[in-house]
């Protein structure tokens, strides 16, 4: 069982999907809306919250990531057909530099 939670909203286009995937028994009803939760790890939270200082977890530990990396582990579900994705997905939505201030050496 995961330690936390991405919510991902599903309009039309995205439920299509999903159901495509084979996943159409993992849509939940979130907030009203459909959705389907993706697991994270301890881990995985604290790399999503390096990179996405701004990402904010509810009582249930779920959240919602910025749309561009929704969208990218959106594809990630589709194309592997599963919602245990983040192994994969985590190396393209983890950016260590994020929220850094870049310093360069000087000799």
């Amino acid at each position: 069982m995961a330690d936390y939670y991405i919510n991902i909203s599903l309009d039309d286009e995205r439920l299509k999907k999903i159901q495509g995937a084979g996943l159409a028994g993992e849509i939940k009803e979130i907030d009203g809306k459909k959705a389907v939760q993706v697991g994270l790890t301890g881990k995985e939270q604290k790399k999503l919250g390096k990179s996405f200082p701004e990402l904010a977890f509810d009582s249930s530990n779920a959240c919602v990531i910025p749309e561009q990396a929704e969208n990218i582990l959106m594809n990630f579900i589709v194309d592997m057909k599963t919602l245990d994705v983040m192994k994969v997905a985590i190396m393209k939505l983890y950016n260590p530099l994020a929220g850094k201030d870049l310093r360069a050496k000087v000799f």
